[in-house]
């Protein structure tokens, strides 16, 4: 008796060898501890999918939900995507420097001796430079000889001007791509890039007396130098787009941009001067490249931000009445 009683009290329990039922099972179904299981989960590539598509969805209703209290916010972050910021702007920076180059080498061999103390001036002015920094700027200038002359030579100028188009032309895509213009419509038009060079370049060489405020100081050049930025950014994007936007919707882009720029070149004075000299002190002339190449990108950033925002303000309703622009974008995204 007491043994068949002990049979039925392990029957009950499920844990007898009568029972039919291994420890661990129930019912037939194995059933696993928790941290075994989940850890089996982690490790299949349904689960993550799951998490995965889960996340999307909530992104999609986060951006919806954005999108419909902010509309401005989220046309901002989706123009800046399709303008691809820093792809672009480090395009333009390193086109800008190596153009500049080549250009400081016709400069000291073919201008004129004050067109060059201008332009020396003016590098000061921008980047507040002293000590080592300057002097490699003078030295540039230094007066020519004719091994230099020889070397340059007019077909060396031709193609420094031929080369430096290429920051024309990509200038010219950041504006199209921040106006959402179609690629197949451009205008291709060579004495556009040429003009937009020249325009900068007689810029830099007023430069220092503009930010001078013509003798009266730096309280009066600032405001000169800031009108001036607007007006040469307004004017970049009408000759750079070929007329297909109209004056009036590229004014927001051109105040922007001129704004950044014209802050950054104020922070400069207090970066530069130093950051040149400590690169050039421990590691030569290689490290005042990495020094204004990086300056640069920081630049051109500003510069791509600007117009991409002015582009999407425009064509907000409060200025899109008073401007005049187009209830829709003029045409799709240049990937390209």
């Amino acid at each position: 008796m007491p043994r068949l009683r002990r049979r039925q009290l392990m029957r009950r329990e499920g844990t007898g060898k009568d029972s039919g039922t291994p420890p661990g099972r129930a019912g037939g179904v194995e059933c696993e501890p928790g941290p075994r299981r989940r850890t089996r989960s982690l490790l299949r590539a349904s689960w993550w999918r799951g998490r995965i598509g889960e996340l999307t969805a909530w992104l999609e209703a986060v951006h919806a939900r954005v999108e419909t209290r902010f509309p401005v916010v989220t046309a901002l972050v989706d123009r800046m995507v399709s303008v691809n910021i820093f792809d672009s702007a480090t395009r333009i920076a390193a086109q800008c420097f190596l153009t500049a180059v080549p250009l400081l080498f016709v400069l000291s061999a073919y201008a004129p001796s004050a067109v060059q103390d201008q332009v020396s001036a003016s590098i000061r002015a921008v980047f507040g430079l002293t000590g080592p920094a300057m002097a490699q700027v003078e030295q540039a200038f230094q007066p020519p000889s004719d091994d230099l002359r020889q070397a340059t030579g007019l077909v060396g100028v031709l193609m420094v001007l031929l080369s430096a188009t290429a920051v024309s032309r990509a200038v010219q895509r950041l504006c199209r791509r921040a106006w959402l213009l179609p690629r197949a419509g451009a205008k291709v038009a060579p004495w556009r890039w040429l003009a937009w060079i020249g325009l900068w370049l007689g810029a830099l060489v007023v430069q220092g007396m503009l930010r001078n405020g013509f003798g009266l100081g730096a309280v009066l050049g600032f405001p000169v130098v800031l009108v001036m930025q607007t007006a040469m950014w307004w004017w970049t994007q009408h000759l750079l787009l070929g007329g297909a936007v109209r004056w009036a919707p590229l004014l927001p882009g051109a105040v922007i941009t001129a704004i950044a720029v014209s802050v950054l070149s104020v922070t400069a004075h207090l970066y530069m001067p130093r950051a040149l000299n400590r690169a050039l002190a421990d590691y030569g002339s290689a490290g005042s490249v990495f020094v204004l190449l990086s300056w640069l990108i920081v630049v051109c950033v500003a510069v791509a931000v600007g117009l991409s925002a002015g582009a999407v303000l425009s064509q907000e309703p409060f200025l899109r009445r008073r401007l005049g622009t187009p209830t829709s974008p003029p045409g799709e995204t240049d990937h390209a």
